[in-house]
């Protein structure tokens, strides 16, 4: 039984309510959006939306989480510590393509500007080590096409677990075409299984093609107890993952579905891994 495993999971099992954040249940303060391990009601996983008109200024203190700076829409100046100057030039939207992207430390203070307005996720971690803040080069994410027919789909994996550096954080893009599914088949990582699984909390935000359509997604218990959900999703929606089988999200039949994942746990540095196990039912043929 992996650390924060009886307190993720609780007495009372997770239903709807409890992991699908509505645009706008969630803001506070500056944030579009704002979940941290207090409000998801576990250890490590934290995202943030943050909404900048032009010519505003962010002033973050990241505390003892490392963060990721990813631009939706726009680009921005970070300013870390007073010293340590990184510029984005960001993207038009999700859709358009891989996006640079800026790492920030723990124990920090990075001053976020843009000029012209941009829209940016802050994907965060708890963590134990001081890594040095770096900047994430739009050409160097690697791009993957996963899945075969109506399962197939793009992954960009600009801060995976073997792509980038950071102590516990993992995240990445996916892109669902119009009528696909993807995180299919269904899969988990509640549980450290040496080897084979990694125990992981894990936050879906969504955007979807043209902002009025809904897509879905189904989260089923793993155990008694478990996280239950299906949920229409929009743009600005997230759902928490504690626990269970997730998988799969699906796409409006004329609108692509955009997520990011944000996933951590207690594997930190070498040990932080994406190890996840297929729902035994349903196979891993959508997956390859």
């Amino acid at each position: 039984m992996g650390k924060g495993w009886g307190r993720r999971l609780g007495a009372e099992p997770r239903r709807g309510a409890d992991v699908h954040v509505p645009k706008g249940s969630a803001a506070y303060g500056p944030y579009a959006l704002d979940i941290d391990p207090e409000r998801a009601k576990w250890s490590y996983s934290a995202l943030r939306i943050l909404e900048l008109g032009p010519g505003d200024v962010h002033q973050l203190a990241t505390g003892d989480a490392e963060w990721i700076v990813l631009p939706l829409n726009g680009g921005c100046t970070i300013l870390v510590d007073g010293t340590e100057l990184i510029e984005l030039g960001g993207r038009h939207d999700v859709f358009t393509g891989t996006t640079d992207f800026a790492y920030v430390p723990r124990h920090a203070h990075a001053q976020l500007s843009s000029g012209a307005g941009a829209r940016l996720a802050l994907a965060g971690a708890r963590c134990e080590r001081t890594l040095p803040a770096r900047y994430g080069n739009a050409d160097a994410v690697p791009v993957e096409h996963r899945g075969t027919r109506k399962t197939s789909r793009t992954v960009r994996n600009f801060a995976a677990a073997d792509t980038f550096a950071c102590d516990r954080l993992i995240a990445v893009e996916v892109i669902t075409p119009a009528a696909h599914w993807s995180s299919y088949p269904p899969h988990k990582h509640d549980e450290h299984v040496p080897g084979e699984e990694a125990e992981l909390e894990e936050i879906y935000y969504f955007e979807v093609e043209g902002r009025r359509a809904a897509g879905y997604q189904r989260v089923s218990p793993s155990r008694p107890g478990g996280t239950d959900l299906i949920a229409e999703v929009r743009t600005g929606d997230a759902v928490l993952v504690p626990d269970g089988w997730h998988g799969p999200s699906i796409a409006p039949p004329d609108r692509a579905l955009y997520y990011l994942n944000v996933m951590a746990g207690p594997g930190a540095g070498e040990d932080r891994a994406w190890n996840i196990r297929f729902h035994p039912d349903q196979g891993e043929e959508g997956y390859r």
